[in-house]
């Protein structure tokens, strides 16, 4: 049995002025779920967001929350609350009011606000930091305490807008970390704003990923990375190698696509292609299989085979990353470090080739 959603958009659209930043958004957010709204600045993901908040009205469609049409409702009347990149917290109170805040405007009883707060700091790792005040905080620890009070008020859907942006990377990995643990304690409904790929990838359940406005893609981050389903995917989600060409056959198998001076063949995936149809192939970098050509050997011929020169090499840590300029592209090779440290040089003719599998035919 599928899990029912518990945010709802249809036909979402906003206009400032003549500016449409969104257009037409149908969108459900299953409930329990870490949901990640991803894509480049301006492409209308925060936008979005402030609308399931309630911080922006929509120009025309409607938003459900649990069932209820909340499209008119303020941010208060709700049953979301949400984290922001500069936390917003109040540097006059300690931790623990901070925390508190909400529950006393609610006007909690003292020994129950208390123990929530208590509760909450302690999920968050915070438990001997209630006397502590804001300037006193690390980047991370004040991050904690903005989610600890998000949190505290039992919130339905916890709105997230690129709360980690400024971290350092080791810091924000372990965040990244606590908010999945986090997550799975609480249960509760994350909805994720960011632009960095990488933050997608590590913490979301299902990415949705956006450009002008617009959903381009849906998935889990498995799917998003394996099976791209636009050229702007592809290039968005990781590195990859975009190899244009047009289709020369096709049968109930396979296509195959004309690629500079050789062919690829692509295996069929329903996709509807014309014979001469300019298509792309997205092969991702550690597809490849790269193999030295010796000095006056012939490069061997094949299918699915690109022959080249290693016009650079970046070496980070674990990995290596080989660019190979070929007749049509320069293209990009990944491997796992040897053991021993040997390494592709710099001149060196390589032959570099792929499964059919590994390519993904794009028509759009």
């Amino acid at each position: 049995m599928s899990t029912p959603n518990i945010v709802e958009l249809y036909g979402v659209t906003k206009a400032f002025g003549a500016l449409t930043v969104l257009h037409d958004i149908d969108l459900g957010i299953r409930e329990g779920e870490i949901l990640t709204l991803l894509g480049p600045s301006g492409c209308g993901k925060t936008t979005l967001m402030r609308i399931i908040a309630g911080f922006e009205a929509t120009t025309h469609g409607r938003v459900t929350i649990k069932g209820s049409d909340v499209s008119y409702l303020p941010p208060d009347k709700r049953p979301v609350n949400m984290v922001f990149q500069r936390y917003a917290l109040f540097p006059h109170l300690d931790v623990f009011d901070n925390v508190a805040f909400g529950l006393r405007l609610k006007k909690w009883p003292k020994e129950r606000v208390r123990e929530a707060v208590q509760h909450m700091l302690h999920l968050v790792q915070l438990d001997d930091y209630g006397s502590r005040w804001i300037h006193e905080l690390s980047g991370g620890q004040a991050q904690r305490v903005a989610l600890a009070r998000a949190l505290v008020n039992a919130p339905s859907v916890l709105l997230l807008d690129e709360p980690l942006a400024a971290l350092d990377l080791k810091i924000r990995h372990h965040m990244l970390a606590e908010l999945k643990r986090i997550h799975q304690e609480t249960g509760t409904t994350f909805i994720y704003v960011t632009h960095d790929q990488d933050e997608a990838t590590i913490l979301s359940d299902r990415i949705v990923l956006m450009n002008k406005g617009c959903i381009e893609q849906i998935g889990t981050p498995e799917e998003m990375y394996a099976h791209p389903g636009s050229l702007f995917c592809a290039r968005f989600l990781g590195e990859t190698n975009i190899l244009s060409g047009a289709v020369s056959a096709t049968d109930s198998e396979a296509t195959f696509v004309n690629v500079g001076p050789g062919t690829a063949k692509v295996p069929a995936n329903g996709t509807a292609v014309l014979l001469g149809q300019s298509v792309s192939l997205a092969i991702r970098p550690e597809a490849l299989q790269v193999a030295r050509i010796g000095a006056g050997e012939a490069a061997p011929e094949g299918v699915n085979a690109l022959e080249g020169v290693v016009d650079d090499v970046v070496f980070m840590g674990s990995r290596v990353v080989y660019s190979i300029r070929t007749p049509i592209e320069t293209i990009k090779y990944q491997e796992t470090r040897s053991l021993d440290g040997s390494m592709l040089a710099r001149g060196e003719r390589v032959r570099a080739s792929w499964r059919p599998e590994a390519a993904v035919l794009l028509t759009r």
